[in-house]
């Protein structure tokens, strides 16, 4: 029962002739042994009461409606109607019916007007037998013909044999020529009788009555009868706007007579739709399905023809990118293009491909770009509009024609620079026409639609493209309006300094908005290339002026900026931020609201509830390294002191790693010191061997004391400097590998020095055996007075590392 395509509301007629709601359950189609046959069941959702229970009878007509209306009479007077919730399930119920009668499903009614009993001939109304008969076309008779064309909406039997009998006695002309004569003599009360009965053969949703009342020559007195309306005080003058106010404009001169009358007889048709007609109740609607055909047939017609009509359109565009063409002239020109698009939109997928492709081989790219450049503002927004609709239909065409102008041109005149201006300059207060140009520039900038297998490098291509050659273009207001404060911390200074960088202009603040939002799209979709544009023009800085702007909505666009930024938890950005210290506008904001607890508010603690939940450890050490006192009074969130929490816990993982690594290095100190010992006693045997050779060898001698000199040189030169800053600073050579693998002698020789250093520092040396070599020979060659004091400072050095890691740990 939770099926939602079987899901129906049950309608019936009342004798007002309006429909009531019996409820809302499910339908299903079964067999029911007391009424011998298959019935249509509908049992109410809430207690699963029986809402209906109707037998399919052979000879019931059904129709169906709107996709989702299934509408049947039992008995005189009593009118049936199923709304489905789905089409699926109407379809699948259709399907029953149809079976259950012998019809075909694809029809919309399952008996034809002529195949009714005789018994159901009986129960319909005195006029009626084959065809219904129509009173005579008479003044004194318009009363009983609108009581009768009235009351056979509710029946589709009867609206068929209606339309048969009013086709076939060419009965519409004649009613029309009585409203001439009801004009002619001021007859108001059959003015207002015509006016029922028009309204009720366009209800009647016949194609075949449309094409006589929609001809030349009736169509504007059918709309003269829809001016009678009873309910006004005073008709409306619809044929006059149709005859004096509107104007056909041909651009270029249609010699087609039937293009030209199809034009006449959509537009007119139209405004009887959209201005004259009412709007249709819910089973009112599909009455004018047939009316909302007619009309989409007719725009295809429409294109079809123009586009096969390839001198005209030639000569348009010809006119539209001549530079002697007037203003007027090409206003029209471009506003006859918006038309021609806005009716493409009927055609089916292939033909509208054909269409954009045949606009495209014309040229029309390049005259939208000469177009939108122009001052008058007509012009650029029905440009506008043909650009929307060449960017929904194919981006990627768009954009190859961007990449294709000639480079060497001024960027100003590219296509999407004159768009983003064209948004920028908007004159619109609301910036309805920026916000559609901002919609075009995020399509074409948007990743997703980058995709096509035929063009792998597209997307590479075109944003590299987009970064060199129009990014300055877009962010250039966004720049220019915090140009004034190049350091954060000059917004603090007052009320003067802050609107002089966030103007009060309610207008630049939306521009700036609009911009942000576009920008916070590429933070997300370029990582790339927009990572190297904040980089470089260190963007974030300049947008987080905006944090101080009177207008919330606009320090929340800047707020939202970085919140991508910080979302995207890449390192590259974290030093960034750290670096700039960009938190602090941010928390001066989150201060300066105080107690209010509104969106901003709740915006800032969310930015930094984020960075607590994902531990994002740099960033967290730099909060509460820097920002710590300021926010811990903070109370009415636990975030602060969350954020807290996890420094203190990574601080006290960090001294635990330190501690374990300091025990895991004792045993290497003894072992070194053993080795050291061991190199002692190897010295001794090797000064003996040394006195010994001396004698046998006079002359190796020599030379290995001359080899000695010119190694203990080169190490001097080698040895750790002293700088000007207070630190030491170590050089090494190329030729380091060559004497650390000299003779063993040497190196127990440097080894002896290092261990009997005067001031015993050869332990500290093995606790850190990465670099034992160079703090021995330090320690060992260079004494100082103030050594003692900078071997405290070092031990303090170590013991703090533990706690500056977090933050350094980028």
């Amino acid at each position: 029962m939770s099926d939602t395509r079987r899901r129906v509301k049950v309608y019936t007629l009342n004798e007002d002739r309006q429909w009531d709601d019996r409820g809302t359950g499910h339908v299903s189609s079964t067999y029911v042994e007391r009424l011998e046959g298959l019935c249509l069941l509908v049992r109410a959702e809430s207690d699963g009461s029986l809402l209906l229970e109707s037998k399919i009878s052979p000879n019931t007509a059904y129709q169906k409606q709107q996709d989702t209306l299934i509408v049947w009479s039992e008995a005189e007077n009593y009118e049936l109607a199923l709304s489905f919730q789905e089409k699926a399930g109407c379809d699948e119920i259709w399907e029953k019916i149809c079976q259950e009668q012998g019809k075909d499903p694809t029809l919309e009614i399952t008996q034809d007007p002529h195949e009714e009993s005789e018994e159901e001939r009986g129960d319909e109304l005195p006029e009626t037998s084959h065809l219904v008969e129509l009173p005579p076309c008479e003044l004194a008779r318009l009363e009983e013909i609108a009581d009768l064309v009235t009351s056979v909406l509710s029946s589709p039997i009867r609206r068929e044999k209606l339309a048969l009998a009013l086709m076939s006695e060419g009965y519409i002309k004649k009613l029309l020529q009585l409203f001439r004569t009801c004009e002619d003599l001021e007859d108001l009360e059959g003015l207002h009788h015509l006016y029922e009965i028009v309204r009720g053969v366009l209800f009647l949703n016949k194609a075949a009555l449309f094409e006589v009342m929609f001809s030349d020559d009736c169509i504007m007195d059918v709309v003269g009868c829809l001016e009678y309306d009873p309910a006004l005080v005073q008709p409306k003058r619809h044929r006059e706007f149709l005859t004096k106010t509107a104007k056909f404009k041909e651009v270029v001169p249609i010699t087609d007579s039937e293009l030209r009358q199809k034009i006449h007889q959509t537009y007119r048709v139209q405004y009887i739709q959209d201005i004259i007609l009412p709007t249709p109740s819910v089973f009112e609607e599909n009455f004018l399905s047939t009316l909302t055909s007619f009309i989409f047939f007719n725009k295809v017609e429409i294109v079809s023809m123009l586009q096969e009509n390839e001198k005209l359109l030639t000569e348009v565009f010809a006119q539209l990118t001549d530079e002697a063409t007037e203003d007027n002239k090409r206003r029209e020109l471009v506003n006859f293009f918006k038309e021609f698009c806005a009716f493409s939109q009927t055609l089916q997928p292939q033909n509208r491909d054909a269409f954009f492709k045949t606009l495209a081989n014309l040229g029309i790219l390049p005259a939208l770009e000469i177009v939108m450049a122009m001052d008058d503002l007509q012009v650029r927004a029905a440009a506008t509009d043909i650009l929307s609709y060449l960017v929904e239909f194919s981006p990627s065409m768009v954009r190859e024609f961007v990449m294709q102008e000639p480079q060497q041109a001024d960027d100003d005149v590219l296509l999407i620079n004159v768009v983003i201006k064209q948004m920028i300059c908007d004159s619109d207060p609301e910036l309805g026409g920026a916000v559609q140009l901002m919609g075009l520039l995020r399509t074409l900038i948007d990743p997703e639609n980058m995709l096509a297998p035929t063009n792998k490098t597209e997307k590479t291509e075109f944003l590299s493209f987009f970064y060199k050659y129009c990014m300055h273009v877009l962010t250039a207001p966004l720049l220019a309006n915090t140009a004034d404060d190049s350091d954060s911390r000059d917004m603090q200074e007052g009320s003067t300094k802050i609107n002089r960088v966030c103007p009060d202009n309610f207008q630049t603040a939306q521009l700036l908005a609009l911009i942000l939002e576009l920008l916070t799209f590429c933070v997300e979709h370029h990582t790339y290339h927009m990572k190297n544009y904040i980089m470089n023009t260190d963007l974030l800085r300049r947008v987080l002026v905006l944090m101080n702007s009177k207008h919330t909505f606009l320090a929340l666009c800047a707020l939202r900026f970085m919140r991508r930024i910080i979302g995207l938890k890449d390192e590259y950005y974290n030093r960034y931020i750290i670096k700039g210290n960009l938190f602090e506008p941010v928390i001066n904001a989150l201060l300066d609201n105080g107690t209010r607890y509104n969106l901003l508010n709740s915006a800032i603690i969310e930015l930094f509830e984020f960075i607590k939940v994902e531990d994002i450890k740099s960033l967290i050490a730099h909060i509460v390294d820097n920002f710590y006192k300021a926010l811990e009074s903070i109370e009415y969130v636990q975030t602060f002191k969350g954020l807290k929490g996890r420094y203190e816990q990574e601080k006290d993982r960090q001294t635990q790693r330190f501690r374990r690594y300091r025990r895991e290095a004792r045993p290497v100190e003894d072992d070194d010191e053993m080795w050291l010992n061991e190199d002692e006693d190897d010295e001794d045997e090797a000064a003996e061997e040394k006195g010994r050779s001396d004698e046998d060898y006079p002359e190796s001698y020599e030379k290995f004391m001359e080899a000695k000199k010119v190694k203990a040189s080169e190490d001097k030169e080698n040895l750790p400097k002293w700088t000007s800053t207070g630190s030491f600073k170590l050089t090494f050579s190329h030729s380091a590998g060559a004497a650390n693998g000299a003779s063993g002698a040497n190196s127990k020789a440097a080894t002896s020095a290092s261990a009997t250093s005067p001031n015993g520092s050869s332990a500290k040396a093995a606790a850190l055996p990465a670099t034992p070599v160079v703090k021995t020979g330090l320690v060992g060659l260079v004494d100082y007075p103030d050594d003692e004091d900078e071997e405290e400072e070092d031990e303090e050095e170590e013991e703090q590392s533990p706690r500056k890691r977090p933050r350094l740990g980028s």
